[in-house]
């Protein structure tokens, strides 16, 4: 959904270019660690050509923006900016959403980039296993918003772990050939068990995300949304 759009009636979205909301599946610990020791890797790959680069009298690559490893998800759907008021529907969303879902496992290995590895803008890790139970967790999350008046995201889902942004810089596609070195034969694996909302903050570095809302994934079938959206809905 891109900023500034918003739908009519009592479920329009409103937007506000400083609330960055998403939805995703959070990593846990075991598994953010293993990912860091393959970026650690990278990362130094990079250094080290940027200083070679420098005494052959040449320039830098240019900053690869790795995203915040203690932090790392899978995003399921964005969300843009939202007023106050519309958080309680989104927690609504977000409990929906994960008891209509059983965990499941999810595996990674390998890694790729966006939109091709000679020009990358966005390098990510390859989700082996686990990658329908991802696309349907994110259909029942974008049925709940739907349910609420938010207007439908039509690109497809593509579940995908993002570690890092290049933007054109000269070390992308060096970064994108060194993340698949490291992430050969990676086989992180973990449980998706959690679905929670996030705020994203911007500047001073790397994203950080802020957990708003938190629900286990636990298939317990939540009341529907029908009863809560005719009372929104309903004239006070």
């Amino acid at each position: 959904m891109s900023a500034g759009r918003a739908s009519e009636g009592p479920g329009r979205p409103f937007h506000a270019p400083e609330a960055r909301l998403f939805v995703a599946v959070p990593l846990p610990e075991a598994a953010r660690d293993t990912i860091a020791g393959a970026v650690d890797r990278v990362r130094r790959r990079l250094e080290a050509a940027d200083r070679a680069a420098f005494e052959a009298g040449g320039e830098p690559g240019g900053r690869v923006r790795w995203v915040r490893l203690d932090g790392l998800h899978v995003t399921l759907r964005f969300l843009g900016g939202a007023a106050e008021e519309r958080l309680e529907e989104l927690r609504d969303v977000v409990d929906v959403a994960a008891a209509a879902a059983t965990p499941f496992e999810v595996a990674l290995d390998g890694a790729g980039a966006f939109p091709v590895p000679g020009r990358p803008r966005t390098l990510w890790l390859g989700i082996v296993e686990g990658g329908e139970g991802l696309a349907g967790l994110a259909a029942g999350v974008e049925d709940a918003l739907v349910a609420f008046g938010w207007p439908r995201e039509e690109r497809p889902f593509r579940p995908h772990l993002t570690v890092a942004r290049t933007d054109g810089v000269h070390a992308g596609p060096l970064a994108a050939r060194e993340l698949a070195a490291a992430a050969r034969g990676l086989a992180v694996r973990f449980t998706a068990d959690r679905l929670v909302l996030y705020r994203s903050h911007l500047g001073g570095g790397p994203a950080r995300y802020e957990p708003l809302h938190e629900a286990a994934i636990d298939g317990s079938r939540a009341r529907p949304l029908a009863g809560r959206i005719a009372r929104d809905a309903a004239p006070g």
